[in-house]
């Protein structure tokens, strides 16, 4: 697939500034390579500035990743030797300052270059991914988008002198992806001496959001798109996320953890047989219509101390699971823990801090603004503001495909049906969206495909893909759409091979629930 670089004439020479797996792409050694890591310059993307550039050879073997919360960190070994690119830009007028890294492997370059995607407000991935990436063969690179190293919050950077820092909120949301695409590229290009036959781009959570928007707004950056738990719908995710939090403070009732996890589990009991099997997992949730209201005047054991569960505590559950209008709930099954927790010292529940963060700075323009306070009429009017406000700029929900389906890029994503933190419903509605825009599901999945995993949370957690992005590696470049996901559990102790949407994994009835060939997909 054709890939079209956009940049400006005015070039920095490193001289003169101040210092995955896959095997059908060829393989490049340093020998090979046209340029050295020390004489790397770099064009600037159009409307950006190259601000500073420095290329440093590392050696490679044992790579130590320091703590970065959420980021898995600690030893990687077998890692090749690499030439590091760091690369700074600015854009005029912004005040801001964005650094993208680039680690090209001296020796066994696959051909490939790969994007990482960020979390919560992490606009990039700077973790074991990434030295990984490195040791699978792949020219990788990720951004900060001039956000640093923000983590769940935005309250660095989201405001200046208090307005939304709308050159910030533009490098998050779209532009330092886009500008990532293309620096990296160049650089791997200059590197070694020739493009890379294929590029990708693999997230999670904000990460499967900013692959999303590309696949909207820049499809010809990427051949082949991994979006995790995508934070998709970003306008309404963002103020939707509190509604349990508002919930129980509006009611003035405050389950513990305890009784929650009372309410999941009677769920479960109720729908698990449903899909044929006891699994302990409700396959299909959206169809689960169990009622909190069966469990009032129950006793349960919270702390070796028995507690009986209230009309109140079902209400709260009840309006949980079926979320703000305009919005999803948590599906029954999926564990309350995410949301919000509840501070005892003065009894009221805090949401989730990156939708905290969001409505705080975003919409009140306040970081002090004590969200706890909200009434269910102030929650549905900053829902609609949300929308009316950025969904242009953040929604990364625009259903037409068209561009991305004619360039011949490929979309791979996958969302458990019991995430906490991000419901899956909302993949599904967008997925819907896209066939109505698109004529239909068949014609969809030529190129989009959608897994659901039951059971598996945000990002991970139950049975979950073991290796989804060589299974887009595959359908890229050798044409071959992946009709499932094998997918385990950490420790291999359960399979399942997830179905292409709209198809679900089913039993056979009879065989191991726990081996993928126990189930089909029908």
């Amino acid at each position: 697939m054709k890939r079209t670089l956009v940049i400006t004439a005015a070039i920095v020479p490193l001289a003169a500034l101040i210092p995955v797996s896959g095997s059908s792409a060829s393989t490049t050694t340093a020998a090979s390579t046209a340029t050295t890591c020390s004489t790397i310059s770099i064009k600037a993307p159009q409307g950006a500035r190259v601000d500073s550039l420095s290329a440093v050879d590392k050696p490679g073997g044992t790579v130590d990743v320091p703590p970065n919360p959420p980021f898995p960190s600690g030893p990687v070994a077998g890692v090749p030797a690499y030439c590091e690119v760091t690369v700074q830009l600015s854009h005029p007028g912004a005040g801001d300052h964005v650094k993208t890294v680039v680690w090209l492997p001296k020796t066994g370059w696959n051909g490939r270059f790969q994007a990482l995607g960020g979390s919560g407000y992490f606009a990039g991935e700077f973790g074991i991914p990434w030295a990984n990436a490195v040791k699978a063969g792949y020219a990788v690179a990720s951004t900060d988008a001039g956000v640093g190293p923000s983590g769940f919050t935005a309250d660095p950077w989201a405001l200046k002198d208090g307005e939304v820092n709308q050159a910030l909120l533009k490098n998050f949301a779209s532009r330092s992806v886009h500008e990532l695409s293309i620096v990296g590229k160049a650089v791997t290009n200059q590197y070694y001496g020739r493009a890379a036959a294929y590029s990708y781009w693999t997230g999670c959570s904000t990460g499967g959001r900013q692959g999303y928007l590309e696949a909207q707004q820049h499809p010809d950056d990427f051949d082949g798109i991994l979006a995790q738990s995508p934070a998709v719908n970003w306008d309404r995710w963002t103020v939707g996320a509190i509604w349990p939090a508002v919930v129980m403070n509006q009611e003035k009732t405050y389950p513990t953890a305890c009784v929650f996890a009372e309410f999941t589990k009677a769920a479960v009991q109720a729908c698990d047989a449903k899909d044929g099997v006891l699994n302990g997992v409700i396959d299909q949730p959206q169809n689960c219509t169990w009622a909190p209201d069966r469990l009032i005047g129950k006793t349960v054991l919270c702390d070796g101390k028995p507690v009986e569960i209230t009309a109140a505590d079902a209400r709260v559950v009840r309006k949980i699971w079926d979320g703000p209008r305009g919005y999803y709930g948590l599906t029954r099954g999926t564990p309350f823990d995410g949301l919000a927790t509840t501070q005892a010292a003065e009894p009221h529940a805090v949401p989730f801090i990156v939708p905290d963060s969001w409505v705080r700075n975003f919409l009140k323009l306040d970081p002090a603004y004590d969200t706890s306070k909200l009434t269910y009429a102030q929650f549905a009017k900053l829902f609609r503001q949300s929308q009316a406000q950025y969904n242009r700029v953040i929604g990364s929900d625009n259903p037409d495909l068209s561009a991305f389906q004619r360039s011949g890029g490929k979309l791979l994503s996958w969302h458990g049906l019991s995430d906490s933190l991000i419901p899956a419903l909302g993949t599904v509605d967008y997925r819907k969206r896209v066939e109505r825009e698109l004529g239909g599901s068949a014609r969809v999945n030529d190129f989009y495909r959608l897994f659901l995993a039951p059971g598996a949370g945000h990002c991970g957690g139950g049975i979950t893909p073991t290796d989804p992005l060589t299974s887009l590696v595959t359908w890229v470049e050798k044409g071959e759409a992946p009709k499932t996901l094998p997918a385990a559990t950490a420790d291999g102790a359960e399979q399942r091979d997830l179905c292409a949407y709209p198809k679900v994994s089913q039993y056979v009835g009879h065989g191991d629930p726990r081996v993928a060939t126990s189930y089909r997909c029908s």
